[in-house]
């Protein structure tokens, strides 16, 4: 398809194998000017410590919070955190992975993703009338059901879901989560909303900051001094209003901090100047 649409012959290749034959000498070899990457935070730093010397474009994980604030239009943003949360069963690195509420309308809001989660259909992979499918396999489902077994021990609330059979994990809903637990703490990659409360717009940016991961955020407010200090402080390489942190144009630059990456491989100017050289030159006149 590259070469009927215009592509020069000898441009594109596809090089299949086993990561543990090919994969260092991928990374090493003189030939090679660039290693980008869409994958995993530890595989990401074993490519940046590897390919020494060459320039790197790395698309790690995301721990994106979804930040509900008091003057919120509470109907949008459950339908935004349910949608962010359980879409291709929550495995994007820009997935909602956790619920940050301020707590004055937080049972108001937990209310309405109750209903929402509840009604989110799913089963069969195949069958088109299924909102959700599987999870990429079991052990991926077993780790979301463990994770959230484990903050329900410590404190947590389970609201709907955690349930699996297979690779199949229902949509998963569970309020009064402590920013400490593992569920938040760590990238949950699944179909798992979880409610963390906060009092203070402070208080939503320490939590928000407060994991190793920087990649998007979203933002439910129509305060333009909350939006200002959101985009000013949060850790991240997006802030989306009133969108999922998923959203974003072909156009807009792509990429996170921190934990989450490094350089942008999307939005074609960023993707242009991640992609080639600099060159300087002067004339004479």
């Amino acid at each position: 398809m590259l070469y009927e649409a215009g592509l020069p012959p000898a441009m594109f290749a596809v090089v299949t194998g086993d990561p543990r034959e090919i994969a260092d000498e991928l990374l090493t070899h003189p030939d090679v000017d660039l290693v980008t990457f869409t994958g995993g935070v530890a595989v990401g730093k074993y490519i940046a410590a590897k390919a020494v010397y060459k320039r790197q474009v790395l698309e790690l994980g995301g721990n994106d919070p979804i930040i509900v604030m008091e003057d919120a239009d509470l109907d949008e943003a459950a339908a935004l955190a349910t949608a962010g949360s359980y879409k291709n069963s929550g495995q994007r690195c820009t997935a909602v992975k956790r619920l940050l509420v301020q707590a004055r309308v937080a049972d108001a809001f937990v209310e309405r993703l109750v209903a929402r989660t509840n009604a989110w259909r799913h089963g069969d992979p195949m069958d088109p009338d299924v909102d959700m499918g599987t999870v990429i396999d079991v052990a991926a489902a077993t780790s979301c059901e463990t994770r959230v077994n484990d903050a329900v021990a410590r404190g947590a609330k389970l609201l709907a879901g955690n349930v699996r059979q297979g690779a199949l994990y229902a949509p998963t809903l569970i309020d009064h989560v402590d920013p400490e637990m593992n569920v938040v703490r760590t990238e949950t990659f699944g179909p798992v909303s979880p409610v963390i409360r906060f009092d203070t717009i402070e208080d939503a940016i320490r939590i928000a900051n407060g994991t190793a991961y920087g990649l998007s955020s979203s933002v439910c407010t129509n305060r333009l001094d909350y939006v200002t200090r959101f985009v000013a402080e949060l850790h991240v390489g997006t802030v989306n209003v009133r969108e999922v942190p998923g959203y974003r144009l072909e156009l807009t630059p792509f990429g996170g901090i921190k934990d989450s990456g490094l350089g942008h491989k999307e939005g074609v100017q960023e993707a242009m100047k991640s992609f080639t050289n600099v060159k300087t030159y002067s004339l004479p006149w």
